[in-house]
């Protein structure tokens, strides 16, 4: 009866699976620079188990082939700009290599992931107590929230530092201000959103990444900056996406490989 159940389970086929990633995650809305989608594999291989990562790193191919899992979902593309070759003595060439000997395809999902509210900065408000998450309409993305209980910088820092589980936070802005209203852009800043932020009132941003002299821009505006780690502001919503992919890839088991610590949902 089990080998059965395993013939049953053995159904979807890696292309199925992208086609339902951009049916979630539509590909016109990537950004023009990014590459998104089936980057390595056949598409046409059944598989029974996927690995949902932010990196396809060698730890998540490990990973992989622990747990027998024949596709990698990752948020950032392991192929991003042009390659010239594939050597097993170069970082990517040495996944991209490992990705073959052991017939695991490998999907990205990036910004056409970021673009789609509920799993990129909606996701983030909500793990930091953000009830009410606004959408500001100039910014392709981010999002803002009110500050259910104001709270001194100091403190918030390390609230925020928890609910993210990140490792640290970095910030230039005194620790005595007070934050009322956030402003979430996951993974790095982007300067543009500036001008939005504060005709939207924001008194605080947080984000994975904020360059040093954006961050002395919005001191100069009275705006906070916390800096989180890009993975630490991403990481947040892969629970959510896993639990969206268990409903959609039918009869197939999904893994999280996070922050290097293994999870089955």
């Amino acid at each position: 009866m089990s080998g059965l159940q395993d013939v049953w389970r053995r159904i979807m086929k890696i292309k199925e699976a992208e086609k339902i990633l951009f049916e979630l995650f539509p590909k016109e809305n990537a950004m023009s620079y990014d590459n998104v989608g089936l980057l390595v594999g056949d598409p046409g291989k059944e598989f029974s188990k996927a690995v949902l990562t932010l990196d396809c790193t060698m730890k998540a191919v490990e990973y992989a082939k622990s747990v027998g899992a024949e596709l990698i979902i990752s948020h950032h593309p392991l192929i991003f700009c042009g390659i010239n070759n594939i050597l097993s003595d170069k970082h990517d060439g040495r996944i991209i290599t490992a990705l073959i000997k052991n017939d695991i395809a490998l999907i990205a999902c990036h910004t056409n992931l970021d673009m789609t509210d509920e799993f990129g900065n909606i996701a983030i408000s909500e793990a930091l107590g953000g009830k009410k998450v606004n959408r500001i309409p100039e910014v392709l993305c981010g999002h803002w929230f009110t500050n259910p209980r104001p709270s001194k910088l100091s403190e918030y820092a390390l609230y925020a530092r928890d609910c993210l589980k990140s490792s640290g936070v970095i910030t230039l802005s005194d620790g005595d201000r007070m934050v009322s209203k956030v402003f979430v852009q996951g993974g790095a800043f982007d300067e543009d959103s500036i001008p939005y932020i504060l005709e939207a009132g924001c008194d605080t941003v947080i984000s994975g990444e904020i360059k040093h002299h954006i961050c002395v821009l919005l001191e100069e505006y009275g705006v906070s900056a916390l800096i989180l780690g890009h993975s630490a502001t991403e990481q947040v919503y892969l629970p959510r996406f896993s639990k969206v992919l268990e409903q959609k890839f039918k009869d197939c088991e999904i893994f999280v490989f996070l922050n290097n610590e293994k999870t089955l949902n």
